[in-house]
């Protein structure tokens, strides 16, 4: 490596986790110390170092807090070096819980979707207790709750989405899981008066992983892509980690309810027809296209928010060149193709 080249990871690391102007200000009309719960997942760690970099330039001291079973040592390690203080606990224990460090902002992340079929008593658990004890724990403190757009029914696609206002139809026990979240959220901004927002995120996405990445490497490999659910929302990880820490200022009670994802509808086909563009390949397709899909309309975000920076073009030169340089990959594939909402 020449001896000024930025390796690879370093620099997605700096595209996930770059704070805007919106970002900062957020987090200067949040006074006090940040935690955030569930910090080793996929998007945890990119969001932790976006937490530090937004505090380092507003100038307010504050201490950031990672809490984690830590199994990705690594993360842990390089957060730590980077100034978060790391917390390991299993948010399952209730009594460790509440032994966590007092903050004023909390940043909810934690939850399980993959392996619901075969253990569908620990996602429940993960996705209602867990919530349970962390919403007790921080009672009172701005609260931001990563939640999902599984919680709705699928809609007809010329609709646009499911909108917050919509009456919920989760299909499957991960997504009523979720449901069960938000409403323990929800049971505790009642009781306490805790502010909180909740996010329905709907297919964040990283060259790692993701819906395009999947859709992708099934062209790059000559494998038949899946038109089962034929249409999809997306947006990159690092605009869902600014939206959602700019969800604190907008932290309620009753919650505040928003839809996080871009604002494109999405067809599958034309993802892959694209990546075979770029690979040089015709794609094939298993299944035709059903006139609903799971979507979710933005109109919310947009009033609230500032858009999303990144396009679904530079979503796509990224995931592509990633693909073709042999980038290394998380191995979790999203099965956003799956209807019956099985994981």
């Amino acid at each position: 490596m020449p001896e000024h080249a930025v390796p690879v990871h370093s620099m997605r690391d700096d595209m996930l986790s770059a704070p805007r102007a919106e970002t900062v200000a957020a987090l200067r009309a949040c006074p006090g110390d940040v935690v955030v719960l569930g910090a080793g997942g996929k998007m945890g760690p990119s969001l932790v170092r976006m937490v530090m970099r937004a505090v380092d330039v507003s100038g307010a001291p504050r201490r950031v807090h990672a809490v984690s079973r830590w199994s990705n040592e690594a993360a842990a390690r390089e957060l730590g070096g980077a100034g978060a203080e790391i917390v390991r606990c299993d948010l399952l224990d209730r009594e460790s819980v509440r032994w966590l460090p007092d903050a004023e902002n909390v940043l909810f992340m934690a939850g399980q979707k993959f392996g619901t079929r075969d253990a569908p008593a620990m996602t429940w658990a993960m996705n209602t207790l867990v919530p349970a004890h962390c919403a007790e724990r921080y009672r009172g403190a701005r609260t931001v709750a990563f939640s999902t757009g599984n919680v709705y029914s699928l809609t007809r696609v010329e609709r646009g989405g499911s909108r917050e206002t919509d009456a919920l139809g989760p299909i499957g026990e991960y997504a009523c899981s979720c449901v069960g979240r938000e409403r323990m959220f929800e049971y505790h901004a009642h009781r306490f008066g805790t502010p909180v927002a909740i996010v329905r995120l709907n297919y964040a996405i990283d060259v790692r992983y993701g819906v395009l990445l999947d859709i992708g490497r099934r062209v790059a490999r000559g494998e038949p892509v899946s038109l089962g659910m034929g249409y999809v929302n997306v947006i990159w990880q690092g605009d869902a980690n600014r939206l959602a820490i700019e969800a604190l200022a907008a932290a309620a009670t009753p919650p505040f309810v928003v839809n996080v994802t871009g604002p494109d509808v999405l067809s599958v086909r034309n993802l892959a027809t694209r990546f075979g563009t770029r690979f040089g390949r015709t794609p094939r397709f298993d299944g035709t296209e059903s006139a609903d899909a799971l979507l979710s309309n933005t109109d919310r975000m947009r009033e609230r928010f500032a858009p999303p920076e990144v396009s679904v073009d530079t979503m796509i030169d990224r995931v592509a060149e990633w693909i073709e340089t042999g980038g290394d990959v998380l191995g979790k594939p999203t099965h956003f193709e799956a209807r019956d909402g099985q994981f």
